[in-house]
């Protein structure tokens, strides 16, 4: 280790943040703190540990800075992003890759190596001069667990450490424990030079770069959570990178528990859904528990397809959160929990109100466009700008949620009985399919997932946008190896987890949602008795149905609905033509961007199309349930 490193960082900190530090007993820590507390300037280091007096005084510092206000019930507060600054920057989130794999890797924003990282290193240079810094230790994933990944984090901003304290685990007593010193994920973050609310200023310049082959992310001049926050999905990033070559998965997935008292059993599922389709509303439902609502790591345990929840927290959106949609939620929110709410309106009483909460709310206040807001108030577009952003956010702890089920904290996970891939198209998929087995599951239903980026109406098609997984802007090695690494982790297991695709938005012929919001429900609970073998199904080209007389009784037990057998029948029946264009899209889109596509997957894509025209020739091109006799 650099002997300057130790003696600027003694200079830069108390006794106290440097007896945490050295007693660590970590090189690989101190050098990594050393490099950029050096190349970024801060005027002052503070190392924190577990305690809750770093994470309160994280907090204080937080308000006294400016960067969150206080609002009317204690323990919540506000943060405002500026404008520009309101959502991910996919444009400068890109990885640093070598220059002889860039073609092989185009799918990803990318920038060759060399080139991205005399960039980053040129922004950052001074970007921490009169400010302190914040070293923070986190894990990803419970503690000293076969799933945990350490992590570690530099940044300038309070609230960037006050929301990751909240979202995920603390590290500091992982990596006293931890028996390779020099394994966890680095987290480089500066806001940059603020404006009087506290806003990042140097837009121009924001720049969020990726190593995986170092396991390395920088994030500069960005304070939206969704480019700041490290742990967020740029770990995940890392993290897909490393479990790809270590023969793990993750995945951007819920996890939830489905209980069943009368059997006195849980079933858990683990879930995976493009934005608008569905996930957050799936992982939430009434009655279930929750594990996790955004990103799970498996593991082959023992022969058991097991998952942990990696994060300890929710990051959410905000918008349409309500008391009848999402009751969990939205009294937690109602609550006096510990609660940031980001680009909401502050009104006259400093209560938070937001788009969709279903109550009144002020036509005054405070939102991201400034503290004078009101109704009918425009920007400088004269566009009118609304009560509160569509993209405003709130970020809890799970431990909050009445629905939280205990589990997401055990270092062993829980076994997964099912994973679910939900799209969105008007016209193709039934509400829920269980595929013939997991091959077949990665390939007709994981890899052309889909989801229309506009509403359908009657007599259109929705504009379709390819979302394989419900992944694409976190797979950070080429995707064709990506797919294989998904195909061959289930070999060697005892039992392989069931695969459906689910699809809430079917349209009738009227051009209305076939089902209501909450028969989600009846899928789900469609899907755990299939688990455990308890009900039949009837076979399509592309996998297995439910029976009519297994879903009216669960629509009755569940939701006090009664579902007819006209309903039945129009969202279970098999559509050939639509299925024949999209697994043409799937085969184009793949071909054409992913040069090491798997020749498995174009195979079975035409394969199945085969099925299916021979079904046409002899059902016609919409089957009815039960008439597949294939």
């Amino acid at each position: 280790m650099s002997q300057n490193y130790e003696t600027m960082l003694r200079d830069k900190m108390d006794d106290a943040s440097w007896g945490k530090l050295t007693a660590l007993e970590n090189p690989r820590l101190m050098q990594f703190i050393g490099e950029y507390v050096s190349l970024c300037q801060p005027d002052t280091v503070h190392m924190c540990d577990d305690s809750d007096e770093d994470s309160a005084f994280i907090r204080r510092m937080a308000v006294e800075k400016g960067e969150e206000t206080p609002l009317a019930k204690e323990n919540q507060t506000v943060h405002y992003d500026g404008y520009g600054d309101q959502a991910r920057d996919k444009v400068n989130t890109r990885f640093l890759v070598p220059r002889e794999k860039l073609e092989l890797m185009k799918h990803l924003n990318s920038v060759e190596y060399e080139e991205g990282i005399g960039e980053i290193r040129r922004i950052a240079n001074g970007v921490m001069k009169g400010k302190m810094a914040i070293v923070k230790l986190f894990c990803e994933g419970p503690t000293q667990s076969p799933f945990s990944r350490a992590c570690a984090q530099i940044t300038d901003s309070f609230y960037v450490a006050h929301s990751e304290d909240m979202l995920y685990r603390r590290g500091y007593e992982h990596f006293q424990k931890m028996a390779d010193k020099d394994d966890f994920y680095r987290f480089v973050h500066s806001a940059g030079e603020l404006d009087n609310r506290g806003c990042t200023v140097n837009l121009a310049d924001r720049r969020i770069y990726m190593d995986c082959e170092n396991l390395i992310v920088y994030s500069m001049n960005a304070q939206y959570a969704g480019n700041s926050v490290g742990l967020k999905k740029h770990s995940m990033r890392l993290a897909i990178r490393e479990s790809g070559e270590q023969g793990w998965l993750c995945e951007h997935m819920f996890v939830m528990t489905l209980p069943n008292e009368e059997k006195g059993r849980n079933t858990y599922f683990c879930g995976a859904f493009p934005s608008a389709c569905g996930k957050t509303s799936t992982a939430m439902l009434p009655g279930e528990k929750v594990v996790g609502d955004d990103i799970a790591y498996f593991r082959n345990m023992n022969g058991e397809f097991r998952a942990v929840n990696v994060e300890n927290g929710i990051f959410g959106i905000i918008k349409d959160v309500n008391a009848k949609d999402d009751p969990v939620i939205f009294d937690t929110l109602m609550d006096t929990n510990e609660v940031i709410f980001s680009n909401v309106l502050t009104g006259p009483d400093n209560e938070p109100y937001w788009l969709g909460m279903g109550s009144k709310t002020p036509t005054t206040g405070s939102n991201h466009s400034g503290p004078g807001w009101f109704e009918g108030k425009k920007d400088a577009a004269d566009k009118p700008i609304q009560l509160a952003h569509s993209n405003a956010r709130y970020t809890l702890r799970l431990e909050y949620l009445d629905n939280i089920d205990p589990v997401y904290n055990d270092k062993l996970g829980v076994k997964v009985g099912g994973v679910i891939y939900g799209g969105r198209d008007s016209d193709t998929c039934a509400p829920v399919e269980e595929s013939f087995n997991w091959e077949e599951g990665i390939i007709l239903k994981a890899c052309t997932l889909e989801s229309e980026t506009t509403s359908a109406t009657l007599g259109q098609e929705g504009v379709r946008k390819h979302q394989p997984m419900a992944n694409l802007d976190f797979i950070s090695y080429p995707m064709g190896q990506y797919v294989q690494n998904n195909l061959k982790f289930v070999e060697g297991m005892k039992e392989v987890p069931k695969v459906y695709a689910v699809n809430y938005f079917l349209r009738d012929k009227e051009g209305k949602f076939c089902s209501s919001m909450l028969a989600k429900k009846v899928w789900l609970h469609w899907m755990e008795q299939r688990v455990h073998g308890e009900v039949e199904a009837y076979k399509t080209p592309t996998g297995f149905i439910p029976l009519y007389e297994d879903l009216k009784p669960l629509f009755r037990n569940l939701l006090g609905e009664e579902f007819t057998e006209e309903q039945y029948t129009y969202q279970f029946s098999f559509r050939c033509d639509p299925w024949i264009a999209k697994l043409d899209r799937a085969a184009e889109w793949f071909g054409s961007n992913f040069p090491d596509t798997p020749e498995l997957l174009f195979k079975s894509w035409k394969e199945t199309q085969g099925l299916v025209r021979r079904a046409k020739e002899q059902y016609g091109s919409i089957i009815k349930p039960g008439d597949y006799k294939g």
